[in-house]
């Protein structure tokens, strides 16, 4: 829920924003909203009460629970946090009514005469009215639109969790508050489940697992969102790749290759200057290199001349298809590339791999006829379900991508709506359900966003089919039809992985770091037990090897025991142990990554057992 500066007022689904309601007037989803509502006053209340001075912002409920923001002459520790969850209890137990009113606007001005937050509140909002709410339980009143449970009492189990800075009204340049943070839910077992899910995440964070596993790194001194991928990090990226690439290939995908810089009169006409500017790195000029990172509402004049960083392939994928006429017998024509693209991300919105500045994208771009839109989309369809089943992920969504008030569309009414209803029948046609999202579509054609559900159940927004009748026009691609008119094609722009970063980062906390044999970066390791038995481990390794398997040997002087924790600590699938049995016998003691022991099994067996494991991309339990 999104954050209302009007204290912590939600209105009810029925419109109703007033006051206090019983349960029995309200559905759970309400009653669930107006707990965390009232319990941000409580919040408000008892932080008041060990900081008198202090003055108090803003504190809405969340998907989560609540939290509430505070200027205090002090931080907060975690002892206080305790105390003021153990205070909070207490309040709730007192059973204080909420009382909600409304009142002059001058009367809250005078109640709220040492608050400036809440003056700047009134200000907001006096004039829409000349009255205001506000809500009172026990000593305690706030600006309020309403929205509570009877009492204090009836407020459900909470947590409070952590605190965090926060700017006023989310200004850097307004006064930073301490935000407390509390998560509440209906049952003590639906809280339980909430802060089981937490630890679980915690245990999968890419970012902590990226570390562990020597994945990936980041440097302040390369910079920040421009993610380092290790050895290790790098064989997961090129197995991702391999996949792709293979099944692109069976059906019908031509790889190209265009570089990392363009023109700005390329991204002039394609229309990116005007409508995705903001997010492109600074232009580089001939007479020198751009500071900074400003931009205006409109392109620069200058910028048709200089070079920009791609934030995305498909104008240079247009010019390609120029490079000579083609003939409608030649269509669909899909160009793909898995070159390296940069957006300016703001640093706030950073995020390990998930949200970087320089991503690699599984791009494609196909040129096709009007008649070919629903068998193309319904191809693509295809390509998707197959790429996430072999992932073990097979539980995905659409959102059908519409213009909506307020975005930066091209201005180009007909061809929206030729794009839309053909978008929607060829989703209709391959039977896909969706839900209509106003106001998500690109800047020049509706998209079909693809949502993957992880191992915990959590949704990503990964692949997109983008349906485009705008940009090839404004860069004057065309076909020779059958009556031997030149027509405009169609473009579908499309993406499977999303990008190669962001989806490894989804992948470590999916899987854990456990990943499949055909994704780990070691997919076996011998351990030798003694030195004596460290040629027949090499033998192994090297046999392996030969059958295209990535595989090493421990051979340090660690003992047997350790060396198996090392390589369960590092997730690696399969654990080859080697004794003198083993070497007696041409043989070694396998050990699964889950703890399975499947004892000795000659040379010949293992080799079958992992090739084929990696052929056919099975999945394994962790």
């Amino acid at each position: 829920m999104a954050d209302d500066p009007y204290d912590a007022g939600v209105a009810t689904d029925d419109g109703d924003a007033a006051g206090v309601a019983s349960r029995d007037e309200v559905d759970e989803a309400e009653w669930l909203r107006r707990m965390r509502h009232s319990a941000a006053h409580v919040l408000a209340q008892v932080v008041l009460q060990m900081f008198p001075e202090g003055k108090i912002a803003i504190g809405p409920p969340i998907d989560t629970g609540f939290y509430y923001d505070f200027d205090l002459p002090r931080p907060l520790t975690p002892e206080d946090l305790s105390d003021i969850q153990k205070r909070m209890r207490k309040e709730m137990r007192r059973n204080h009514r909420f009382i909600w009113d409304e009142i002059p606007v001058d009367e809250a001005r005078e109640r709220f005469a040492d608050q400036p937050f809440k003056q700047e509140l009134i200000d907001q909002f006096s004039g829409d009215s000349d009255t205001l709410g506000i809500c009172t339980h026990a000593e305690f009143t706030d600006l309020c639109r309403g929205g509570h449970v009877e009492s204090t009492k009836q407020i459900g189990p909470f947590r409070l969790t952590n605190v965090a800075g926060a700017y006023w009204r989310g200004n850097e340049n307004r006064p930073q508050l301490q935000r407390v943070y509390g998560a509440l839910f209906a049952t003590r077992e639906e809280l339980d489940a909430h802060f089981a899910r937490i630890e679980e995440a915690q245990r999968r964070d890419h970012r902590r697992l990226g570390r562990d596993l020597e994945l990936f790194t980041f440097s302040e001194l390369v910079g920040a969102g421009v993610p380092l991928l290790l050895p290790d990090g790098a064989v997961i990226r090129q197995e991702m790749e391999r996949l792709i690439r293979e099944l692109q290939d069976a059906r019908g995908y031509s790889e190209v290759w265009t570089g990392h810089v363009a023109r700005g009169e390329l991204f002039r006409r394609s229309g990116h200057l005007d409508n995705y500017g903001d997010v492109m790195f600074p232009a580089m000029r001939e007479s020198g290199r751009e500071s900074g990172h400003e931009h205006s509402d409109s392109a620069d004049e200058n910028d048709s001349e200089a070079y920009f960083l791609k934030p995305m392939n498909c104008p240079v994928h247009m010019t390609l298809y120029n490079n000579s006429l083609h003939s409608y017998r030649e269509l669909p024509l899909r160009y793909a590339e898995y070159t390296t693209l940069y957006r300016y991300e703001k640093s706030g919105q950073l995020s390990g791999l998930t949200r970087v500045r320089s991503l690699t994208q599984d791009d494609c771009h196909i040129f096709i006829t009007p008649e070919q839109i629903s068998e193309e989309v319904s191809n693509v369809l295809e390509l998707v379900q197959t790429l996430f089943q072999t992932y073990g992920m097979p539980n995905f969504r659409y959102d059908l991508s519409l213009p909506g008030e307020g975005g930066k569309y091209v201005d180009n009414p007909e061809a929206w709506s030729t794009a839309v209803s053909a978008l929607r029948n060829a989703l209709d046609d391959a039977g896909i359900d969706y839900v209509e999202q106003e106001g998500e579509a690109a800047f020049y054609g509706p998209k079909a966003d693809l949502f993957v559900s992880d191992a915990m159940g959590r949704e990503w927004q990964l692949s997109t089919i983008q349906l485009d009748l705008i940009q090839p026009a404004r860069l004057g691609c065309v076909y020779v039809a059958d009556d031997g008119e030149r027509r405009t094609p169609v473009v579908i722009h499309r993406a499977i992985h999303g990008s190669f970063e962001r989806f490894l980062g989804i992948l470590i906390e999916h899987y854990a770091g456990a990943f499949p044999l055909w994704l780990a970066p070691i997919q076996a390791r011998c351990v030798p037990i003694a030195d004596r038995h460290l040629d027949w481990a090499h033998e192994i390794a090297a046999d392996l090897r030969a059958a295209g398997l990535r595989v090493d040997v421990d051979d340090g002087n660690e003992r047997m025991q350790a060396k198996i924790r090392n390589g369960q600590r590092r997730k690696i699938p399969y654990l080859l142990v080697i004794g003198d049995r083993e070497v007696e016998a041409g043989a070694a003691a396998v050990r699964v990554r889950n703890g399975e022991d499947l004892g000795a099994m000659p040379l010949d067996e293992i080799r079958e057992m992992l090739t084929e494991l990696k052929r056919s991309r099975a999945i394994q339990p962790a």
